[in-house]
């Protein structure tokens, strides 16, 4: 099957095959989203649980996720079709030091199937930038990543930057990422951590009007 044939194409970082299937799955009819789920995703998935396991090193996830992208170039204009439309509005980027796209460009595909506005920082976003972006846009959510183990402490400072400046009350602040886990989320004052791009978009689906309600009382 052809999803199966995107999976490998990102495990094994080739990049021109992985475009060239994700253009046959939606020739074939498929949609952007199972598309997206059941071959991107599921690829960056596979790698991202060899690099856990310490199966994989960083050059082979970075060749996976150049893959993944040549897919996602694809599929992103399809997805922003959609016309499904929310007030929520959402900030994310990765953390200082880190210059992993990889979780941060799932997540975006997902989320923008649940109509809330994206500003996507990038990668390399400083404690101040975010802080920066959040006093000026006002999101309701904001979703930091980070794949090293020796950037995720920029979490924290991202927090404690917001709470110096008065920003953090009603903000929901979601992380991730290889190295996080919900013990570190609950140590650095994050109020969510989720494993995956899934869980990401159901929190999202269920809560986000819920979000937005009481942050405009």
């Amino acid at each position: 099957m052809v999803f199966q044939g995107i999976i490998k194409s990102i495990a094994s970082g080739e990049a021109e095959q992985s475009l060239a299937l994700t253009r046959q799955a939606l020739a074939q009819g498929f949609s952007a989203e199972s598309v997206l789920e059941k071959g991107l995703i599921a690829g960056m998935d596979r790698v991202a649980e060899k690099f856990r396991d310490q199966r994989v090193m960083v050059p082979e996830v970075l060749m996976a996720s150049r893959a993944m992208h040549a897919g996602l170039s694809l599929v992103e204009p399809c997805l922003k079709g959609s016309d499904k439309k929310t007030s929520g509005k959402i900030v994310m980027g990765t953390v200082a030091g880190d210059l992993h796209d990889i979780g941060l460009s799932l997540v975006k595909m997902m989320v923008m199937t649940t109509g809330a506005q994206i500003i996507n920082l990038g990668v390399d976003v400083t404690p101040k930038k975010f802080a920066s972006v959040v006093r000026k846009e006002k999101p309701h959510i904001l979703m930091m990543s980070a794949l090293l183990t020796t950037t995720m402490t920029v979490m924290k400072e991202v927090i404690d930057e917001l709470d110096l400046l008065g920003i953090r009350k009603n903000l929901i602040v979601i992380v991730g990422g290889a190295p996080v886990d919900s013990g570190y989320a609950k140590k650095i004052g994050a109020d969510y951590y989720f494993e995956d791009a899934f869980e990401v978009r159901a929190f999202i689906e269920e809560n986000l009007t819920k979000v937005i309600m009481k942050k405009s009382r």
